[in-house]
């Protein structure tokens, strides 16, 4: 089952970022053979046998409760890589409930986007706006997105998407001024969001094609951080309208779950909002 393949790697690479001198372990006599912990040191401290573990690795094994638990302590999880391991549980479980479910329906709900939404995103007058899907596609924007970020409406299809432009449009590169933290951040929430479906074979593509086109992609992707980021700020260096500091919310669409609002706001009478008034005034004259 994938989600249970996907929690065994996640474990598994989890354990191996871990340093054994924190957990004062005995150096068995020589130097260490694999960079981490051990899978029976971990398995000893969870109280199971090395045999459990292992086949929890192996994506064989749906784990207990009480030993996903002691699992998400001994491997020092934080907030949302417990949280990760506990989506990926219950993926596993809905799809043995109801293995009937196609996934390839449930994809095209995804990415269909109410016109109403598009009304509401056309009402934000001062706040750059945009829905994403699952993959981070970019499925619909207002006027200032387009201005602020890509012009979307010149891409293809194909390339609609968030993370695919910050790592292959060198554009977005000069956009944002901290553009490795973003596209680190973009690489750990696209990891979150494919706890629903490991196995999608788009998502495959798409972190194919960039693991190939971006090392840095590679590196993050199999490091396998997870984040669910809900706000923020970024500082952009817009070519035309200079150095905007964006504040960042990003909401779940009740009506469609896997589609994000994200809306981007700024300080009343700051400078960012005189110059985003400014992009869009040239815009329209």
């Amino acid at each position: 089952m994938p989600h249970l393949r996907e929690l065994g790697d996640f474990l598994r690479t989890q354990r191996g970022a871990l340093d054994p001198e924190t957990f004062d372990l005995p150096s068995h006599g020589g130097r260490r053979r694999v960079t981490g912990l051990r899978r029976e040191e971990v398995a000893d401290m969870v109280a199971i046998s090395t045999d459990y573990y292992t086949r929890i690795e192996q994506g064989r094994l749906v784990p207990s409760g009480p030993v996903l638990e002691s699992l998400i302590g001994v491997l020092r999880l934080d907030e949302d890589q417990a949280d990760y391991v506990l989506s990926l549980v219950d993926h596993a479980a809905q799809v043995q409930m109801a293995p009937h479910v196609t996934a390839s329906r449930a994809r095209g709900e995804k990415l269909r986007v109410r016109p109403q939404l598009q009304t509401l995103l056309d009402q934000f007058t001062e706040s750059p706006a945009m829905v994403l899907g699952p993959r981070m596609e970019v499925l619909a924007w207002n006027a200032l997105a387009e201005l602020v970020y890509a012009p979307f409406s010149q891409l293809p299809k194909n390339e609609l998407n968030y993370v695919r432009l910050i790592f292959t449009d060198p554009r977005m590169r000069e956009l944002f001024a901290d553009w490795a933290s973003v596209a680190r951040s973009c690489v750990a929430i696209l990891r979150r969001e494919a706890a629903a479906n490991p196995a999608d074979p788009e998502l495959a593509a798409l972190v194919g094609e960039l693991t190939i086109a971006d090392r840095d992609f590679g590196r993050w992707w199999a490091a396998r951080n997870v984040a669910r980021q809900d706000f923020g700020t970024k500082t952009m260096r817009h070519p035309e309208a200079g150095e905007l500091v964006l504040h960042w919310e990003m909401f779940r669409y009740a009506s469609a779950p896997e589609q994000q609002l994200v809306v981007n706001v700024v300080e009343n009478g700051s400078e960012t909002q005189k110059r985003l008034l400014r992009l869009r005034e040239l815009a329209v004259s």
